[in-house]
């Protein structure tokens, strides 16, 4: 098979929670030991870090693996959903696994995974963590496909844990309250190893201090370690001031970037002591360049300006309220959104939050699960919003910035697989 073919087949044989939902979840860790045990446990090969968490988790997992690639280690990252190609979810250094890897890899195991059925994710975990260990990394950042307990990722022994915050999503798998989904991603929380918590609310930090006396785990609340003093936009990231680690700029953007650092530098205070040699050149010149050193793409990204274009992959409760805050203190004259979800989130909460003052193009990712352009229309015209449908999310774009002047500005988003749609789009 080709690269392209073996996509396909991945995708046909065991298709991902990105294209079917609830479908592609498969619970517990059976599956995933059998298979690991046919690999001889490659996730035993190396180091890991964890991080779990409703969102953040992709920011502060390329973050951790940039600086930890300036400190000289060989740093596998493992993430999703991919936005362009699906060897985005397992790099080496900011580099994609190859394709003749993924060939290799489906060609010599599919008759032991066939039979076996395991879910897309429990797949590509397999094939990541087999990776990993072949390329012989120093460590890897094992970032939590959902949850937390029963996540096949979970078969890990990190060097820390990082759960970076709770809201509500996948609440048909989770629980369908902050304490339920905290207890899920509390499962992380190993004997003895050391975990971060990002952030907390009166439901959830009691459920992360217990899990960790009952493991006998050191936990440091981020919130309350407080090592980041100040931080304040600076051309299209941030510039951050710490306590510990003094003045440095982050290139990431998006007002969510500044609980992620201060949850980071909590993280990394903790490697040091346990002996990964980071230095604090290491550590700013991975804040400063995370997006080259791993490939990052889709959080609060600019593409161009005249307009201003901005994209940005939240696409849940807690990850749109920091979207629209910061939109609504964007100076521009017109405000226009380029705006799609899936059917599986609460769209009704995400419009009541979304800006009143803006032009929408409604439009769809081209997955079975978006939500139709017409519908999320009708559904958003209950709120006051006014807009167009377009097919698809590259002719919205285009004509959101055909009626734009120069002093507009679009932002793209809803749904992160809009903006792979997107992205994908301005490759071709």
């Amino acid at each position: 098979m080709t690269y392209d073919e073996t996509v396909t087949y991945l995708f046909n044989c065991a298709p991902p929670f990105q294209q079917v939902g609830g479908a592609a979840y498969k619970e517990g860790l059976s599956t995933t030991i059998q298979f690991d045990n046919h690999l001889n446990n490659p996730h035993r090969k190396f180091r890991t870090i964890h991080i779990a968490g409703t969102n953040g988790k992709g920011s502060t997992s390329h973050t951790l693996a940039a600086i930890l690639q300036e400190s000289g280690y060989k740093v596998g990252l493992y993430t999703s959903p991919h936005l362009i190609d699906f060897r985005e979810r397992m790099r080496v250094n900011g580099v994609p696994a190859s394709k003749e890897y993924v060939i290799e890899f489906v060609e010599k195991h599919k008759a032991f995974f066939e039979p076996l059925q395991p879910s897309f994710f429990e797949l590509t975990t397999a094939m990541a963590f087999n990776y990993f260990a072949e390329q012989q990394v120093d460590v890897a950042i094992i970032e939590v496909g959902l949850g937390g307990r029963l996540d096949c990722t979970n078969i890990i022994t990190p060097e820390l844990c990082v759960i970076t915050n709770i809201s509500l999503d996948h609440t048909q798998f989770l629980g369908t309250t902050l304490q339920e989904i905290a207890g899920e991603k509390a499962g992380i929380i190993k004997s003895g190893i050391p975990v971060v918590i990002g952030e907390t609310t009166p439901e959830t930090k009691d459920v992360f201090a217990r899990k960790a006396q009952e493991c006998n785990a050191p936990i440091i609340f981020a919130e309350e370690e407080c090592l980041l003093s100040q931080a304040e936009p600076f051309e299209n990231g941030y510039r951050y001031v710490s306590k510990v680690y003094g003045e440095f700029t982050g290139e990431l953007g998006g007002d969510y970037q500044r609980k992620n650092t201060n949850t980071l530098l909590s993280a990394i205070k903790i490697l040091q002591e346990k002996g990964f040699a980071i230095s604090d050149d290491s550590l700013r010149k991975g804040f400063t360049n995370v997006c080259s050193l791993t490939g990052f793409m889709g959080r609060w990204q600019k593409l161009q300006e005249n307009p201003r274009v901005v994209c940005d992959a939240g696409h849940n409760i807690g990850g749109i309220r920091y979207i629209t805050e910061q939109l609504a203190r964007i100076d521009c004259k017109s405000l226009r959104i380029v705006f799609g979800m899936v059917n599986d989130k609460d769209i009704t909460s995400v419009l009541k939050m979304m800006p009143q003052n803006a032009e929408y193009y409604f439009t769809q990712a081209s997955i079975k699960r978006a939500m139709p352009a017409e519908e999320l229309k009708n559904m958003a015209e209950k709120y006051g919003f006014t807009g167009k449908c377009y097919p698809t999310v590259k002719a919205a774009l285009e004509n959101a910035v055909a009626d734009s002047t120069s002093e507009d500005f679009v932002f793209v988003g809803g749904s992160c697989f809009i903006v792979a749609d997107l992205l994908s789009s301005l490759e071709k």
